[in-house]
């Protein structure tokens, strides 16, 4: 029987790439983005454990622990924290404020939900357990050396993250950039095995940046895939074969479609 888990986490790529490791693994799985609505969340419906990040923005974990201590509905609900703390005395500090455990951050795909299920009770657990794999079918198995390259580029900060997660998680290096000219700067310097970029950036959009990496004999064979939630109809489909692109990745993304996608762009040049 799987385990009702409430995620608590303000960082949007950890908190979907941990919920999508735990459904892929058969738990119900919620997510809320910040430690007031964690516990609203948790006092609506009961859950089985509670995950929740330690250093947040207004309520952090601290506070949710002292939540649940106080309030009666939340006293048996086992609370675990999900941190990046990792000085001497944190763990002390951790399990003193009232929390049951701790998984340390940057998480492990591979083993996350079986440290997850150490947790539960053995009814609970995933099967099987302590085999967690990262979100990839096995087709798309964490490339061998020399690693591949990614390069993605987006203005907004969370949509890079999400795809630099998913893709380090399996092995991936790689390179950001927040505007369409840091893209090119790299683009040219750091020749990565592949492209991720939006079409709506500052500086140099994603249409002129597509014009540059094409005219430039460096980058003119680079594959690109555009990372859009604009994926159809037929103006797309030309413009796509006008810039040679074959992948989308369309907004929002899930890791699994993410990996899926590096996977198919690079299997040419494998």
């Amino acid at each position: 029987m799987p385990a009702d888990i409430l995620v608590i986490e303000d960082n949007v790529a950890n908190l979907e790439l941990m919920l999508y490791l735990l459904r892929a693994f058969g738990h119900r799985a919620e997510g809320r983005a910040d430690g007031l609505r964690g516990v609203e969340a948790a006092l609506e419906n009961r859950r089985d454990l509670v995950l929740t990040d330690v250093l947040m923005p207004g309520i952090d974990g601290f506070g949710v622990a002292e939540r649940f201590k106080s309030e009666p509905r939340l006293r048996e609900t086992r609370l675990v924290a999900v941190t990046a703390l990792a000085m001497v005395g944190d763990r002390e500090r951790i399990i003193a404020a009232g929390f049951d455990g701790y998984i340390s951050k940057p998480i492990d795909p591979e083993t996350f939900v079986a440290q997850v299920d150490a947790h539960l009770p053995f009814e609970l657990r995933s099967a099987p357990r302590g085999r967690a794999k990262a979100p990839s079918a096995p087709e798309e198995r964490a490339p061998k050396a020399p690693v591949a390259t990614i390069l993605i580029a987006d203005d907004r900060a969370h949509n890079r993250r999400l795809i630099v997660d998913v893709i380090t998680s399996a092995g991936y290096a790689s390179l950001e950039a927040a505007d369409g000219v840091r893209a090119l700067e790299l683009a040219l310097e750091r020749s990565p095995d592949a492209i991720v970029t939006d079409l709506s950036m500052p500086e140099l959009d994603g249409v002129e940046l597509l014009r540059a990496l094409r005219r430039d004999p460096r980058t003119a064979s680079t594959p690109i895939v555009l990372y859009t939630a604009s994926t159809g109809g037929a103006p797309m489909r030309d413009f796509m074969a006008l810039y040679d692109i074959r992948h989308v990745i369309e907004k929002p993304a899930e890791p699994q479609a993410i990996l899926a996608t590096i996977a198919a762009v690079l299997a040419p040049a494998r």
